[in-house]
């Protein structure tokens, strides 16, 4: 059974069911029924169409549902006789969905999680074991973004930039679990941008695609960090890289330039060198100010530090990472990979400790750890 198949169909269902009077909630919960049923009963009898069976199993579940809470039966009289078989409807849910689950009343980790479940139709156990949560805090969670979304409406285009960063923060999770959260934002982000005229979800398809390329390259075989310059770029992806190079060409050329879009020309810069060396860096100093004029965000500004200083020298860089606020994540491990290039191993071997101190990733920690210890042993040799 393609349960890709399933999962991809799970919007215009539970569209039809909020179309027919479902509220949200009770309409999404019918929804996993009929998943579930579905997983048991295809493998032996699989439907004419996928689709409409799902609709009419998740429906009966819904009516049932509905009959059994006393408290919900003044419903009943919104609810139309079952339909009979018949041509299901073309009409596409999934960009309401999109925008209901990354409503601006969502916490980031509600909206994802709702994202995942409601458009991504994973069950509750998967979410929380990607997210190595109990089951029932996850459950707790997506429940009361239900509850949050139930009844409401969109008389206006939604907001695309909180849903690419719905998308981006599933993308940044990485893999844990049974799960590949990668892979399924880029699944979810390429239904997004089939189903939407914007050039920026094709610059954040771009950008998880350029990423992604370099993901065998990105830890040791024990789990360890291997940063962007130690990489052994023979691992990359080649066939991703130029996917995602070419989604962003046709999204640039649209002349509508978004901060992901930018991100993606800055990874695709990167993706295009043979080695650090010989990387446009003085190029991609350009995007970040691109990046710092469409976003005027800190972080930026400290990767644009990074830039500076492989393009201009880290006297250059360290010029402008004192600009920023030192309490910045990632801030003091900068400072110390800078001064380190400039040849102060003494304060980078103190700042390298530091940044570890501060680190909340455990690979990162023991990276940056390492990091310190090789520095002092070059000191002491």
């Amino acid at each position: 059974m393609d349960e890709a198949l399933i999962r991809g169909l799970v919007p215009g269902v539970l569209g039809a069911l909020v179309r027919r009077g479902a509220d949200f909630a009770a309409a999404e919960d019918a929804v996993q029924d009929a998943l579930v049923e579905a997983i048991r009963v295809w493998p032996t009898h699989p439907p004419r169409e996928p689709k409409g069976w799902l609709i009419t199993v998740a429906w009966r579940r819904f009516l049932d549902a509905t009959r059994a809470d006393a408290t919900r039966r003044r419903r009943e009289e919104l609810i139309a006789e079952e339909p009979g078989p018949g041509p299901v409807s073309g009409a596409d849910d999934t960009l309401w969905l999109y925008f209901l689950c990354a409503h601006p009343s969502l916490s980031p980790s509600s909206a994802v999680a709702l994202t995942l479940r409601a458009v991504g139709g994973l069950s509750t156990r998967q979410i929380a074991r990607a997210y190595l949560v109990p089951e029932a805090t996850m459950a707790q969670r997506i429940s009361r973004a239900k509850r949050t979304v139930s009844g409401a409406r969109f008389d206006r285009p939604g907001d695309v930039a909180t849903v690419l960063r719905v998308l981006y923060l599933i993308f940044n999770e990485g893999y844990s679990g049974e799960v590949d959260l990668a892979a399924e934002a880029i699944r979810l982000t390429r239904r997004l941008a089939a189903t939407i005229d914007h050039p920026e979800p094709a610059g954040l398809l771009a950008l998880m695609l350029l990423h992604h390329a370099r993901r065998a390259a990105r830890t040791t075989a024990d789990g360890g960090l291997v940063p962007l310059a130690e990489q052994d770029r023979s691992r990359w992806d080649t066939e991703l890289i130029a996917e995602g190079v070419g989604i962003l060409q046709a999204a640039l050329a649209r002349d509508r330039l978004g901060e992901f879009q930018a991100q993606a020309a800055i990874a695709a810069l990167h993706a295009d060198a043979p080695s650090v060396g010989e990387t446009d860096w003085v190029q991609i100093v350009e995007w970040y100010d691109e990046l710092v004029r469409l976003t005027d965000s800190p972080i930026v500004r400290l990767n644009r530090a990074v830039a500076v200083g492989e393009a201009d020298g880290p006297r250059a860089g360290l010029a402008a990472l004192a600009e920023l606020d030192d309490s910045l994540p990632r801030y003091a491990a900068v400072a110390a990979h800078l001064h380190e290039r400039d040849g102060d191993l003494a304060t980078a071997v103190r700042l390298y400790a530091e940044a570890a101190r501060k680190a909340t990733n455990l690979a990162e920690r023991d990276h940056l750890t390492r990091r310190a210890a090789r520095l002092n042993n070059r000191r002491g040799r």
